[in-house]
């Protein structure tokens, strides 16, 4: 790139709004400063600027600030340009529908596996999820039945750098937390196609997951069905014996509209 064609003011604009995450929702000047290395009288700047075109809110009383309105829609609408979003929207809710569970989709970002879609059925049980998922939601990819279908389907040299930066802390009761085994079980998911997650991420969640693929043939996304003890208590055989069929028909679907054969 050509040094004219670079704006150092956007880039810190940017990396201020970067420094805002799930786990740090709330910052203030000094924290910012120090996240993005300028003074606080430069960053200021750069933060009142964010705040008067939206892209930040400030708490009145505490002073601090948290990404506003803007980036939201901002999010929303790079999610909804998708195009793996409009195709397989008909198709998750279809399968909510007739499974009577919650169907999501995710696609994998580093070591983490972000939600893009997520469908409910009308005659779905009233239990709500401690977890609060909804598009945009963002998981550790180890821990859950969609991440390990995505880490399944990476290059050697790709799957090891993502297990490197990954954490394996316990979630759930039988959270995989040794790497080697967890190695073990994605060979196993490359191999049969589906991958399952038994109270891995949390206590009672059983989901099954499956790869969808584009016209080259390359995994770029996941789907599955979640089930909840309290909704069926059941074994992760049975949730597989029952749900792994309509949800490979699902994700074949979804895979032909993106042009995979």
């Amino acid at each position: 790139m050509a040094a004219e064609a670079f704006s150092q003011s956007l880039e810190r604009g940017l990396m201020i709004l970067s420094t805002f995450s799930e786990h740090r929702p709330v910052l203030g000047i000094a924290d910012l400063s120090r996240a993005v290395a300028l003074n606080k009288s430069t960053t200021y700047r750069y933060v009142a600027t964010l705040a008067r075109l939206g892209y930040l809110q400030q708490d009145p009383e505490t002073k601090k600030y948290s990404l506003g309105p803007k980036v939201v829609d901002l999010g929303f609408a790079a999610i909804n340009a998708l195009e793996i979003t409009r195709v397989a929207g008909p198709y998750l809710q279809a399968l909510s529908d007739e499974t009577g569970y919650t169907v999501s989709m995710a696609v994998l970002d580093g070591a983490d596996i972000v939600y893009v879609d997520r469908r409910r059925s009308g005659r779905a049980a009233g239990f709500a999820m401690a977890l609060n998922l909804h598009v945009g939601s963002r998981l550790p990819a180890y821990c859950t039945s969609m991440g390990k279908v995505l880490l399944a389907h990476q290059e050697p040299a790709v799957l090891r750098g993502l297990l490197d930066r990954t954490d394996f802390a316990r979630r759930g009761p039988r959270t995989i937390t040794n790497r080697e085994q967890l190695t073990a079980a994605l060979a196993k998911i490359r191999q049969c196609g589906v991958a399952v997650n038994d109270e891995e991420l949390a206590a009672g969640l059983r989901s099954v997951a499956a790869p969808v693929r584009d016209r080259t043939g390359a995994v770029v996304a996941a789907v599955n069905i979640a089930v909840h003890l309290t909704v069926w208590s059941t074994t992760a055989d049975q949730v597989v014996a029952r749900l792994e069929r309509p949800l490979r028909h699902t994700v074949g679907e979804i895979s032909t509209r993106l042009g995979h054969r």
